[in-house]
């Protein structure tokens, strides 16, 4: 319903506004400005003209564009009302809306509107530095786009290559737009879907929305689908560019529209994907560029170097500001922040001692802590890898310490396994990295490797990762979308003719595909589950094999977050972790560590104690609730749990194999 009210105001205190928040709110618009609507009539939105509804939607949009092109006064601001929940904007709104104006993306705006509306591919390009705001206020003007044409074929949709990524961006955007995380705007990740019935903006891992696409006739229930961070190269962000790009926009009904955001570096291998889409750059932010100091020789002890830079910055009272330290991995992160906190304690700085807070995958909600200005005073310091390459920018980061190396997991079609691989980041990350620290004044960036390792070792662009990943469920979902041939989708970059068919013969191998190469009865089953083909396979067999609650709690473990932040730090936590050890191998190992966690009430201090990582046992057993739900939906039979005895033992070895027989 679209209730109009009379022309006369009605004041909503404050105080008030969370309890609005939580139910349908109506959209408030004043008779006057359409003549056609009669105040205090319910006007249902179905029955009412499309160009009436789209001048009402359209004028209400503009009412919200008018109140940001000038800061009102308090008393006008008490009137000005959200045209996406009829409710009067906070005094936080305008706050925010200042540091907004601030961000050199706000100079593009109009142009990128006019584009979204007149693209004759229904693509837009946006090309822009980190920092720039192009994660956070283009989602926005989609949404007042997608508000003016009535949400005609469904919500906006925002992808990002990372869970914490679009959770992140979820909770800036609803504070930003003054709306309510959960009901306006929203994100899907795995295990959470923290969206509602009402939701017009939903920040998705792009992997997730991958799958729904593939469940799915056509693209999918959007208006406006934005892909952004495209210069991360992740497998869905490929693969779904290359999908809408075979669909052609154009004839599809209700006019979608798709937006492509990247890094400069990746700008013009993109403009010859999306030929004839029209590409908006943002101006580059103002300000001086950060001093950048090379190390003549790469550290022997990574973590040492990047800790004895840290406190030598923590002592220079000229280098106020906060740090942001890149290191290869998890691991790394974990000892450099345990480190840091000791040195640190005892390090006699002026004022509060600094805080320091790790950023990788494995940290979840914790994550908010990043942005979290309880105490300007106390100066950050974020330990963290590639993630944060592009994703989660701070604004408050002064000075960069560059490790230039990032370890990945490289997966070789020829012996079907994958390999850690430490490597040097390409020319592309780094700048990204010194970027980081510009800003007003300018600061620093200490890069601990020599410049001739950058320009002769590094590569020019992030590596795609359709290159190094195992292809089997990109291509069990290529088939699940009816395409006979995933060779001809198109890519940015072609996957390697062996590893798609070395995809193909592992789901024939599985009884995924028939005899004609389509997906069997078993694949589409095998589609279904948010896990590895073989780890789906031997899920499925462990019904036969009476084990499923065992394989249950397996499967979450080996697609969770790794379970150990560290080796042990002392003969105490050693022993704790060995109590943890059983004797038949890791995989009883993995379930035995995750039913002591359960047992003990999901503690975050036993798991500490044990150098676990809590977040991601937290993540395992939100997986295996989301796997038990699929598997009762689907009508599979459950066991009873038997853990421990011999028979189960040999029963849960062979519903391994049935799964990963070519392992062996």
């Amino acid at each position: 319903m679209l209730h109009v009210t009379p022309a006369a105001p009605v004041l909503v205190t404050r105080s008030l506004r969370p309890n609005y928040k939580q139910g349908k709110s109506p959209l408030v618009v004043a008779p006057q400005k359409h003549p056609a609507l009669l105040p205090g009539k319910q006007v249902p939105l179905g029955r009412m003209d499309p160009k009436a509804l789209s001048s009402v939607l359209w004028t209400a949009t503009m009412a919200s564009g008018r109140a940001e092109e000038s800061e009102p006064s308090l008393g006008e601001s008490e009137l000005a009302v959200n045209p996406f929940d009829g409710l009067p904007f906070s005094s936080c709104y305008y706050e925010l809306l200042e540091q907004r104006r601030a961000l050199p993306i706000w100079a593009a705006r109009f142009l990128f509107l006019e584009h979204l509306e007149s693209s004759p591919t229904g693509v837009v390009l946006v090309s822009g530095e980190p920092g720039s705001g192009k994660s956070t206020q283009i989602p926005q003007w989609c949404a007042e786009f997608a508000l003016a044409r009535g949400f005609q074929t469904g919500q906006v949709t925002v992808t990002q290559p990372y869970p914490l990524a679009a959770m992140s961006l979820a909770s800036r955007v609803a504070d930003e737009m003054d709306l309510t995380l959960g009901h306006e705007i929203g994100y899907s990740i795995p295990q959470e879907d923290c969206t509602g019935p009402n939701t017009m903006l939903r920040f998705c891992w792009d992997r997730l929305l991958l799958q729904e696409v593939a469940s799915t006739r056509g693209p999918g229930a959007w208006s406006v689908l934005i892909v952004d961070e495209a210069q991360e190269r992740s497998v869905a962000s490929d693969l779904l560019q290359g999908l809408l790009r075979d669909t052609k926009l154009r004839n599809l009904p209700g006019d979608p529209r798709v937006v492509v955001v990247t890094d400069p570096a990746l700008e013009p291998k993109l403009q010859a994907f999306w030929a004839n889409s029209p590409i908006v750059r943002v101006p580059r932010e103002p300000g001086g560029n950060p001093t950048l100091v090379y190390r003549d020789t790469v550290p022997t002890d990574l973590v040492e170097a990047a800790c004895q830079a840290v406190l030598e910055l923590c002592r220079q009272e000229e280098a106020p500001g906060d740090v942001l330290v890149y290191l290869p991995s998890e691991e790394e992160i974990s000892l450099c922040c345990e480190s840091l906190s000791r040195e640190l304690g005892m390090l006699a700085v002026p004022g509060p001692p600094p805080r320091v807070l790790p950023l990788h995958p494995g940290c979840g909600q914790a994550i908010q802590a990043v942005y979290e200005d309880t105490d300007m005073s106390v100066r950050k310091i974020v330990v963290t890898h590639w993630l944060a390459d592009f994703s989660f920018s701070l604004p408050s980061i002064q000075h960069v310490i560059d490790s230039g190396l990032e370890l990945r997991s490289v997966y070789s079609p020829r012996i079907r396994a994958e390999s850690q691989v430490l490597r040097p980041i390409s020319k592309c990350q780094a700048e990204a990295r010194r970027l980081r620290a510009r800003g007003f004044p300018p600061g620093s960036c200490l890069r601990l490797y020599s410049k001739s390792i950058l320009e002769l070792e590094a590569p020019p662009l992030p590596h795609p990762k359709v290159l190094e990943e195992n292809l089997s469920s990109l291509v069990l979902l290529l088939k699940r979308k009816q395409i006979a041939e995933p060779g001809e989708c198109h890519f940015l970059d072609r996957p390697a003719p062996e590893a798609l068919m070395q995809a193909l013969e592992d789901l024939d191998y599985l009884a995924a595909l028939d005899d004609d190469g389509d997906l069997s009865d078993l694949g589409i089953i095998l589609s279904e589950f948010p896990l590895l083909p073989e780890l789906a396979k031997a899920l499925l067999a462990s019904c036969e094999f009476n084990c499923v609650d065992e394989m249950l709690t397996l499967s979450a473990m080996l697609t969770a977050a790794p379970g150990f932040t560290r080796p042990p730090l002392c003969a105490e936590e050693a022993a704790l972790r060995r109590a943890l050890e059983h004797a038949d191998g890791d995989h009883s190992s993995l379930i035995q560590i995750y039913e002591a966690f359960v047992q003990s009430g999901a503690d975050e201090v036993w798991c500490q104690a044990r150098g676990l990582n809590w977040a991601a046992l937290c993540q395992a057993r939100k997986l295996r609730a989301e796997l038990v739900e699929l598997m009762q939906q689907i009508e599979l039979p459950l066991s009873q749990p038997a853990f421990g005895s011999e028979q189960n033992r040999r029963d849960l070895q062979k519903a391994l194999l049935s799964g990963f027989f070519l392992k062996t």
